[in-house]
């Protein structure tokens, strides 16, 4: 054996830069990054403890050749504390327990042909794994996504799986950011419903957190407390050191996690939880970094990367060229909060600057965001930045998602708070829109179950949790009062997340619901089948507006919307209202059909005199129309 090939054979083959990695000549390689330790060994489960040599930068690494898959081990420093990987693959017994060895080679992929998704054929549904079913597990998550396929879904959004402490949680407190956590299954299930998706041309896309840590359960500081600093004041505890001395092999842990997702689970892509919390003076922001890599990771296919950014900063979504950061989309929480408003009537505390008004909702459609460096009452200070050069495909709209639901206090939909009429004709707006929409666990069927804060920790956490949700909750000057306070849920007790578990036969009780959706979601199709489409529209009422778009070849579409009373105009100045050339307006959809429960609706355009009959509280789309006969000159009046 020639010199080279010694080399090759003694060199690890690695993944991850840390972490625990079979080898193709057999064993197991172990590598971590830990500045506090004088000397580390890992404890294999069954085998003598392994001392790990030090190298360069402050990791130590070693090979275990008796070391397999399924085994669990820990590191033990200075002789001292045995704890789990910081890049474990699994946490068996959750974030306090051994970490076990993983071969992510060993599931066999079926979506070899698989190549993702552009962000234009996007629907995108966002779900909990643990209250998605009754079982609350990925197996049980699979058996629904034909179901899903068939309503017109084209993208699944799972929230944070990364391991967390305790028997249920939202995830956003993860611990164990490589580990899928253990409450849904084990990482080949996860890789199954993946596989599964892609087979029916789902894609999926994994909401991850890389703006804090966990307050239980988080070892990181253990090995290296350079993970964390003080530099920078973060909402939920310490912030992560991406810009600060060792900052390098901190950045190089959450680049490699953003990347592990989609390599070795087949991830279409991330969402990027607050990304206004991630703080990074570097000349590469860590956004940027993350989104090279992710799509490095997905070796051609299409990754998609979504940011929620409470700043509503543009740069992130600007090519990297144009000195942006590369990233796809952002959430557009002011959408959200004008159609709440429109819908409830209620703008108290961060929804007390809209007022859910036709144009704001007019505005949205146009120009994505509402707040694009104006000032923001609510916090004292300009909200946004310049926008009006992004594409309507660089924003996620949605009227329900975890966060909005659970902040209703009692976990709400908005068809609860809400007439039904009003209710179906902004889900229609926002379901044509030119922007990627996003659904709610449930949201399809109209589902009863509430969506609530819940996470299960010890019980000096837990009281501090439930204390803390309380505190947050009366910036609502309606949930402030003892009664309403008295009403919230404990977000600790095993009830609070029965009662957010889906009831998978609701699907079957609310047909109308699912039949609404899924007509929706065929219409968005067809009009956005030849891709993005320019759009226009203007106020025509207090309450009622409407969006033309411009499709050409006389295939143009008005969507008009009137969430007031009926409406009777005989005569509109108003250009954008104009029918194609020798055609008239005709009636192509309703959201008053009564299939959907609506109360029935007659042609909203008079072919005899003209008149808009515009219906209160509903959404119709028209699509040009052969004339009905000739036109006379004289005005023959019906109404």
């Amino acid at each position: 054996m020639n010199a080279a090939s010694i080399e090759q054979t003694l060199q690890p083959h690695r993944r991850l830069p840390i972490g625990a990695e079979l080898q193709p000549q057999g064993g197991v390689h172990f590598r971590v990054w830990a500045p506090a330790a004088r000397s580390l060994a890992v404890e294999v489960e069954g085998l003598p403890p392994q001392p790990l040599l030090a190298e360069p930068e402050n990791y130590f690494a070693a090979s275990v050749e008796a070391a397999r898959a399924g085994m669990r081990y820990r590191y033990r420093l200075d002789g001292d504390r045995a704890l789990p990987d910081p890049a474990s693959r699994f946490q068996p017994d959750g974030p306090h327990g051994p970490s076990e060895i993983v071969d992510p080679g060993g599931f066999v992929w079926s979506d070899g042909d698989w190549r993702g998704l552009p962000p234009e054929r996007l629907v995108i549904y966002e779900f909990h794994v643990g209250t998605f079913t009754p079982a609350g597990t990925w197996a049980a998550a699979g058996e629904q996504l034909p179901a899903l396929a068939e309503l017109g879904v084209t993208c699944l959004e799972m929230m944070p799986v990364a391991d967390f402490p305790g028997r249920f949680g939202w995830g956003y407190d993860g611990v164990d950011l490589f580990a899928p956590t253990r409450l849904y299954g084990r990482p080949d299930d996860l890789r199954l419903f993946v596989d599964r998706a892609h087979r029916l041309g789902l894609a999926v896309i994994l909401d991850v957190v890389y703006n804090h840590l966990g307050p239980d359960g988080n070892y990181l500081t253990a090995f290296a407390p350079g993970y964390m600093t003080d530099r920078y004041a973060n909402e939920w505890g310490q912030a992560l050191n991406f810009d600060g001395a060792d900052a390098g092999p901190v950045r190089e842990f959450f680049i490699a996690n953003a990347g592990y997702w989609i390599d070795e689970f087949h991830f279409d892509g991330l969402r990027l939880d607050a990304t206004q919390q991630i703080f990074d003076a570097s000349d590469e922001h860590l956004l940027a970094a993350i989104g090279k890599r992710a799509r490095a990771a997905g070796r051609g296919r299409r990754i998609f990367i979504a940011s929620e950014n409470e700043t509503q900063t543009a740069r992130i979504v600007r090519p990297l060229d144009a000195g942006g950061y590369g990233l796809d989309a952002l959430w557009n929480d002011d959408f959200h909060h004008a159609a709440a408003v429109a819908l409830t009537g209620h703008n108290q505390a961060y929804y007390s600057d809209f007022r859910g008004t036709p144009g704001e909702l007019l505005a949205a459609a146009k120009h994505g965001f509402l707040f694009q460096g104006q000032y923001f009452a609510w916090q004292k200070q300009p909200r946004g930045t310049p926008a009006l050069d992004l594409a309507a495909t660089n924003f996620v709209s949605y009227i329900e998602n975890h966060d909005q639901t659970a902040n209703s206090g009692r976990g709400l939909r908005l068809h609860q708070m809400s007439s039904p009429g009003s209710w179906r004709a902004i889900t229609a707006y926002f379901l044509l829109l030119p922007a990627i929409p996003m659904l709610f666990q449930g949201q399809e069927f109209c589902s009863s179950s509430p969506f609530l804060y819940f996470a299960d920790h010890e019980r000096a956490l837990a009281e501090l949790v439930k204390k803390g949700r309380g505190e947050f909750l009366v910036q609502f000057p309606s949930l402030a009062n003892d009664e309403m306070q008295a009403l919230l849920a404990d977000p600790g007790d095993p009830e609070t997340v029965r009662r957010c578990v889906l009831d998978p036969a609701e699907r079957g009780r609310n047909r109308a619901a699912v039949a609404f959706h899924r007509d929706l979601l065929r219409l968005r199709r067809q009009v956005f089948e030849h891709g993005p489409v320019p759009v226009d529209g203007a106020v025509i009422g207090e309450r009622a507006w409407f969006l033309r778009y411009f499709r050409g070849e006389g295939r143009d579409l008005l969507l008009i919307v009137n969430l007031g009373t009926d409406l009777r105009l005989d005569s509109l100045s108003e250009p954008l209202l104009a029918p194609v050339e020798g055609r008239y307006w005709r009636l192509l959809w309703s959201s008053e059909s009564p299939a959907y429960g609506g109360g029935g609706l007659s042609s909203p355009v008079d072919a005899e005199d003209w008149g808009w009959r515009l219906p209160g509280q509903a959404a119709i789309l028209l699509e040009p129309g052969e004339m009905p006969g000739p036109i006379t000159g004289e005005k023959r009046r019906t109404a």
